[in-house]
């Protein structure tokens, strides 16, 4: 007698129900996946303790008369198959017939349908046909799923808490309302409507629902094609940026796929406006020939295979790029048009009165610095100006205030408090007598560039006779890292990296590493002594995030409360904090706090441990000097300073070099001096 044998119907769709039934979310996903193949207007989700006591959809879609309505459940029983062919040229969202028959062999199903003719009411439990008997029942479709894994023990022990599970619903349901914008969803929990939209064919009202107001009114609307691919969606801006990578959606043909390719695509489109670790918000839909992609690849069809891959991938970095490019580029400015603006800002404006001998004077020097052509005669470089002769006062003189002006414009008349000008209506040059402080001759008004030099030139402070005292810039701070050496500042080079020298050559310092290493090491040391002082927030801070994050608000807070962080609920998608740990000073809070939801969010398993580590270099990192900053000589003394009282001064808490040094040897190797 042979050893094989073939396995029974109930026990075939119990082993396909590990694959498609994970838990109650993959039971959401392939039920509105249905209503969407029947054409439903509206689908509503109503879900009890997170799915693992019930689940009832109900759509308006075309519904199902009393023998498909049974024939529903049997295996590999699909309306959306009929021949070999069809199976590479798929429209529909499922395909496979094992959805309901493995739903129903783990929990109890009751079905009610209606196709405009006949309504039908099918009961099953654990995949036992009890009933299938006509009933009263408006047109589409309702299906409850109740006691999900009460017959599978080790199934059912594998769930987790209801607030995680329908924070996973949540999510797969957001994402059907971003894929289908024409479709009403209304998502409720326990009775309390999380999520609705209204189905009017609106992709940005839905990315406002989602994402908040300030991120939709930003987007920027993608549209992109070739002879092969359409490109549809929007991309928002960067500043919206997140710390995990799950908010780049992409979809084909209206159905959600997960393709590292396309996901490396969209980062390497933003590479040049986010930092490292921070990835984009991108709701992508790909339209394109069903034959071109492959979706029979796992029953969950979630993978995709595509037949084009390199081809799609080069439109979506394209069509990404060249809408940031046109909503972030900055205008260019011609020269004429920079000369012109130079001028005009030269001109000064008065908004008090003055007399009327001291208003024609100074109108006269402001004319002369708006059109120097009505000065013909040039000022000789040569001849030095003479010493002018003391004027007596005949009326009141007026000296004016400290007011910020121009760049050299200040310069030409007032760089001396002592510099006076006398109100008379004509002013005479002065004969040289004997010598007193210099004054600017008035009656011949010189070009600005020329009479501004001739007055800055004594003014001019020379730094490099400083720097040839060799001083070391820093005290020997390196009690607990001897290692680092004494550095002397040369510069800062590009707003980014500090120049050094030390012994053993140039250091070249990463200005917001160096000073998120000596953050991370301050914060840390306050959270282990057990710092936890809050201050109350005056402004209260409101932080807008995903309604699978408010569902865990509990599970959240038992991790932030070890910071001293405590999240209250605001409305179906909002956080608020009302107080902060005094140490959180100088800190991006609301950045800091999305970027702990974000991090629970992706690995909701974490331990405190982990997350405190996490939590503090994020911390560290948003209250550290960004690039592109210009820094002083004391600020950048004073990094370098900070970073030889760290323990470990070398690497930032993510694991990237502080500075890096091109010893003697090299840079002589590198000039061929050797």
């Amino acid at each position: 007698m042979g050893k094989i044998n073939r396995l029974d119907e109930h026990l075939s769709n119990m082993i396909a129900a590990g694959e498609v039934v994970e838990r109650p979310m993959g039971i959401v996903k392939e039920l509105v996946e249905n209503c969407i193949d029947a054409h439903a207007k509206n689908v509503e989700i109503q879900i009890l303790q997170g799915g693992i006591d019930t689940i009832t959809i109900i759509d308006d879609g075309d519904g199902m008369d009393a023998q498909d309505a049974t024939l529903a459940f049997e295996r590999h029983a699909t309306s959306k198959l009929k021949e070999v062919n069809d199976l590479w040229n798929i429209h529909t969202m499922g395909f496979r017939g094992e959805a309901l028959p493995s739903i129903a062999s783990v929990s109890h199903v009751l079905l009610r349908t209606n196709n405009g003719i006949d309504s039908t009411e099918v009961e099953i439990n654990y995949g036992k046909l009890m009933s299938a008997k006509p009933c009263g029942t408006p047109r589409g479709t309702m299906i409850e799923v109740k006691n999900l894994f009460q017959k599978t023990p080790a199934r059912f022990k594998h769930l987790k808490s209801p607030q995680y599970e329908f924070s996973l619903i949540s999510d797969v349901v957001q994402k059907f309302a971003l894929s289908h914008p024409e479709i009403g969803f209304n998502l409720s929990h326990d009775g309390r409507t999380i999520f609705k939209t209204r189905g009017n064919g609106s992709l940005l009202e839905v990315l406002m629902q989602i994402y908040g107001r300030d991120t939709a009114k930003t987007a920027i609307q993608l549209d992109g094609s070739d002879n092969d691919y359409k490109i549809s969606g929007y991309a928002m801006q960067p500043q919206f940026n997140r710390a995990t990578k799950y908010y780049m959606l992409m979809y084909i043909n209206g159905r959600m796929i997960r393709n590292y390719h396309l996901q490396k695509a969209i980062m390497d489109a933003y590479s040049h406006y986010l930092p490292k670790e921070r990835y984009p918000i991108v709701v992508m839909n790909m339209e394109m020939d069903a034959q071109l992609v492959d979706v029979n690849v796992h029953p969950s069809k979630w993978e995709i295979r595509l037949s084009k891959e390199k081809q799609l991938e080069k439109l979506v970095y394209e069509t990404i790029s060249e809408a940031l490019k046109n909503q972030l580029q900055v205008p260019e400015v011609k020269k004429s048009e920079l000369k012109k603006e130079k001028v005009e800002i030269q001109e000064f404006d008065f908004t008090y009165e003055r007399e009327e001998p001291v208003k024609k004077l100074h109108d006269d020097i402001n004319d002369s610095f708006v059109h120097p052509q009505n000065n013909p005669e040039p000022i000789i470089e040569e001849i030095p100006l003479p010493a002018p002769k003391e004027i007596k006062k005949e009326k009141p003189v007026i000296t004016y205030p400290q007011k910020s002006y121009p760049t050299g414009v200040r310069e030409t008349f007032v760089k001396e408090k002592d510099i006076k000008y006398q109100t008379s209506k004509k002013v005479e040059p002065v004969k040289e007598e004997k010598k007193t402080e210099p004054i600017q001759k008035e009656p011949v008004t010189p070009k600005p560039e020329k009479k501004i030099e001739e007055v800055k030139e004594p003014e001019v402070i020379v730094e490099p006779p400083k720097q040839e005292e060799v001083k070391p810039v820093l005290e020997p701070v390196l009690a607990k890292n001897p290692s680092l050496p004494q550095l002397q500042v040369i510069g800062q080079f590009h707003n980014c990296y500090i120049i050094a020298q030390g012994e053993k050559g140039l250091y070249i310092i990463d200005q917001h590493a160096a000073q998120e290493r000596y953050h991370y090491e301050i914060i840390r040391k306050q959270i282990l002594e057990g710092v936890k002082d809050t201050q109350p927030l005056l402004l209260p801070i409101t932080i807008e995030s995903s309604i699978s994050a408010v569902s865990q608000v509990d599970t959240i807070n038992a991790m932030l409360e070890q910071l001293g962080i405590h999240l209250d609920v605001f409305g179906n998608n909002t956080f608020i904090v009302r107080e902060l740990p005094v140490w959180m000073k100088d800190t991006e809070e609301e950045a800091f706090i999305r970027d702990m939801i974000d991090y629970f969010e992706q690995d909701n398993e974490t331990g405190i441990d982990k997350l405190r580590k996490h939590a503090i270099a994020t911390m560290a990192c948003h209250s550290s000097i960004r690039f592109h900053r210009t820094l002083t000589m004391e600020e950048m003394k004073q990094v370098i300073a900070d970073l030889g009282k760290c323990e470990q001064p070398f690497h930032c808490p993510h694991g990237r070099p502080t500075l890096i040094c091109l010893s003697d040897n090299d840079l002589i190797k590198e000039f061929e001096r050797g």
